[in-house]
């Protein structure tokens, strides 16, 4: 049963937009940094807050904010940036993404997780994983490989090495 019970639980990194519990798979995650300055990059979607050096690597960096639609993330002392690896077209790529704080690595249950919301043929709800039940709260799992088009990656990482 204990070997049953650990191949259905995954862990989540879990962080805040817009007062709201999101997460995503702890394997996509390479770390987590503190805010740092943006270097914002001309000509480019308003998503994408800029790119930051990581030990020598430029990282594009996207506000999810700004892209779910909910105004653009405010600096505070909990503002964070997840760098992660997403997977477009066999390709991985990494990216920072903007929180507005990070919460705590969690373990969910396959059974505490329902499928993504169908919210009628408008809204394109394919970048949810499901909706995780912990104690009394929602939180929203997304598919960080399913966020961004392949253009938008493209896109970013161009203009990212461009630079």
């Amino acid at each position: 049963m204990g070997d049953e019970v650990r191949a259905t639980t995954s862990q989540y990194l879990t962080f805040t937009l817009a007062e709201e519990q999101y997460a995503v798979q702890v394997y996509d995650v390479k770390e987590v940094l503190e805010y740092t300055t943006v270097t914002r990059v001309p000509r480019t979607q308003e998503f994408m807050r800029g790119v930051i050096n990581l030990r020598g690597s430029v990282v594009p960096v996207i506000d999810l904010r700004l892209k779910f639609g909910m105004g653009e993330t405010e600096k505070t002392i909990d503002t964070s940036i997840i760098v992660m690896e997403v997977e477009i077209n066999g390709d991985t790529v990494t990216v920072g993404t903007l929180a507005d704080s990070v919460q705590e690595v969690i373990n969910l249950d396959e059974e505490q997780i329902e499928p993504s919301p169908q919210i009628g043929t408008r809204i394109n709800t394919d970048f949810i994983r499901g909706i995780g039940k912990q104690d009394e709260r929602f939180i929203i799992i997304l598919d960080i490989d399913r966020i961004f088009s392949e253009e938008e990656i493209s896109m970013v990482v161009e203009e990212a090495v461009a630079r």
